[in-house]
């Protein structure tokens, strides 16, 4: 049937697999975070800049 290194390298495909995977969906939600921060803050910036300029 299957040898023992052949269960060895599924297993092995599916833990590099997994580990790709979980890599992937924690960079994607890190990444559109931190762009997600900067917008917010570069957008504060600007409204409070605005906002000084009116006052005076």
């Amino acid at each position: 049937m299957f040898e023992f290194s052949q269960y060895l390298g599924f297993l092995l495909f599916l833990s590099i697999l997994t580990l790709g995977f979980w890599l992937m969906f924690f960079l994607v939600s890190f990444v559109s975070y931190w762009v997600g921060g900067a917008t917010w803050e570069a957008y504060k910036e600007k409204r409070d800049k605005k906002k000084q300029e009116q006052s005076v």
